[in-house]
């Protein structure tokens, strides 16, 4: 099958509407799912939610550690360059070897996560009741595998998202939500939330499926080589150590977190992973997704050696996610309350309490979705590296401090989210001063100037919301999606028109293509058929 033209890409806005459309998708299948682990397990035996999501963190650790550092960063920009140059028979080597040696690794991993389940739910989640504990470890032994069904996933995806395709690379996680929601209805009744685990190896096959569906028309076919001697795979593999260390700091982190949330009882090891699902949302959609879309064009300005158009394309993209993350934070704080209610029912206000301290977590960490794709635009995975290292022991450090019971002077499990926002700042600050050292031209006038009006703007986006939250209180009998839908939709709704408004007011050419929309929705001629 002939392949497609590899320069026929669709724009970085079209990619990264359709990817933030899909994710918001995606984002409310989360929520339901997570909305029917806490109606029919945290509710009623948190012990039980709680051995799930300690189930998940081992295979996460090696899948992100691992293979996820080849995925996007450093395989990419490598793939970018030979699709540049025509090289169409070097990227099929060069992909059919990262899979197949991601794939044997990972299989073995998936044997030793298998056998010693055990051991490792021990040494995470010792404090954990008998029967959770041995909920956590079957659940652990049937995902066992799933981290080597993202990483062939993932591999595909990547050369999709390359060669221009990002439709596949967005749906496919789809299918892994809804298969854990139809195991809750199916499996859930029988043998509780072990049956969820079942819905995970499901869905991940799924996923896989869905993946390889995206391959059509480039002409790619699968061979069992490992090209040891090429100088593209010696590359990738080269860059891979760096950003999978990077990937894998954050995972301990997370192992550290669950660990100390586990030891403040039953329950908070939930509540602090539902206000985590809060929190990547607009990291997702804002942040992950923007510079997703956008970091092919970026390596693409990089193989034509336009650094100018680089730094341009990248200030512009960077402005853009700054804008959309002011009113999505500030909304999210002033109504983390009814959110929370919303989805997660009788266990908001823990929900609620935790979010709120991730707020300033929220927003660094969608800057720095961004600012990393600047260094590993340019192969270098080593300077984020060492910044996570700082900044994921300083992380830890402070998990140990501020979690602890309020009687021993900690914050209980509200010390983990201070935690966090308190590292993303730090890392993000840390980064743009390198990122400034290297290219004193990233201090573009115009870009400090839009800064400088975003920070003015943003104060009267603070008061609008919190005026709402003021004059829509959440009271206690608040309840049902009609109620708490209706106030937080009025709260959200009025908060990002008067952001967009004072922007325009302010001359902030962010808010032009909202405007263009809306004058085009409202003034269109209506055409009647005669």
């Amino acid at each position: 099958m002939s392949a497609a033209k590899p320069h026929k890409r669709i724009s970085i806005g079209s990619a990264a509407t359709l990817l933030i459309t899909v994710a918001m998708f995606g984002q409310l299948l989360g929520f339901l799912r997570n909305r029917l682990i806490s109606t029919n397990f945290t509710a009623t035996d948190p012990g039980s939610s709680d051995a799930f999501f300690v189930a998940f963190q081992i295979p996460d650790f090696f899948f992100y550690t691992i293979a996820a550092g080849a995925l996007g960063v450093a395989f990419i920009p490598v793939l970018s360059d030979k699709l540049h140059l025509g090289e169409r028979k070097q990227m099929w080597n060069l992909t059919n070897s990262l899979l197949n040696i991601l794939a044997i690794v990972m299989a073995v991993i998936g044997v030793l996560i298998f056998v010693f389940a055990e051991q490792l739910i021990g040494l995470l989640a010792p404090n954990l009741k008998p029967e959770n504990f041995d909920q956590a470890v079957t659940i652990m032994r049937i995902i066992a595998f799933n981290p080597l069904l993202f990483t062939l996933s993932g591999v595909i995806t990547s050369v999709q998202q390359t060669m221009g395709r990002f439709f596949f690379f967005a749906i496919a996680p789809l299918v892994y939500n809804i298969s854990i929601i139809f195991s809750l209805y199916i499996l859930g009744g029988s043998i509780g939330i072990v049956g969820l685990g079942v819905g995970a190896l499901i869905g991940a096959f799924l996923q896989l499926g869905v993946a390889c569906a995206g391959m059509w028309g480039f002409g790619y076919r699968y061979r069992p080589i490992i090209k040891w001697k090429s100088g593209d795979f010696k590359n990738v593999m080269g860059n891979l150590p760096a950003r999978s260390l990077d990937q894998g700091i954050d995972q301990i982190n997370s192992i550290v977190e669950t660990n100390r949330a586990q030891a403040l009882g039953i329950g908070p090891v939930s509540y602090y992973n539902y206000a985590l699902t809060l929190q990547n949302v607009p990291i997702m959609l804002i942040g992950t997704s923007i510079a997703t879309a956008a970091f092919p064009r970026l390596t693409e300005r990089l193989a034509q050696n336009r650094r100018d158009l680089f730094r341009k394309d990248f200030l512009e993209i960077l402005r853009i996610i700054i804008w959309l993350a002011v009113p999505v934070v500030i909304a999210s704080y002033f109504a983390r309350g009814y959110l929370a209610r919303l989805i997660f029912g009788d266990v908001a206000p823990e929900v609620a309490l935790i979010f709120g301290f991730l707020a300033a977590s929220i927003f660094f960490r969608i800057i720095y979705a961004m600012l990393s794709r600047w260094f590993y635009a340019q192969k270098d995975t080593r300077t984020p590296l060492f910044i996570s290292i700082i900044a994921i022991a300083l992380n830890i450090y402070l998990a140990f401090t501020l979690a602890r019971p309020s009687e021993g002077g900690g914050y209980d499990i509200a010390g983990l989210a201070m935690a966090q926002s308190i590292v993303a700042v730090i890392e993000v600050a840390i980064l743009t001063i390198i990122m400034i050292i290297r290219d004193s031209r990233m201090l573009d006038p115009s870009f400090i100037g839009a800064l400088v009006k975003i920070l003015s703007v943003s104060g009267f986006t603070i008061l609008t919301a919190y005026a709402m939250v003021r004059w829509l209180p959440l009271n206690i009998a608040d309840k049902g999606i009609f109620t708490l839908g209706f106030k937080l939709a009025a709260i959200c709704g009025v908060t990002f028109l008067v952001h967009a408004g004072v922007s325009w007011v302010f001359g902030l050419r962010e808010v032009e293509p909202v405007l263009r929309k809306v004058k085009k929705l409202i003034l269109r001629p209506i055409r009647f058929e005669q």
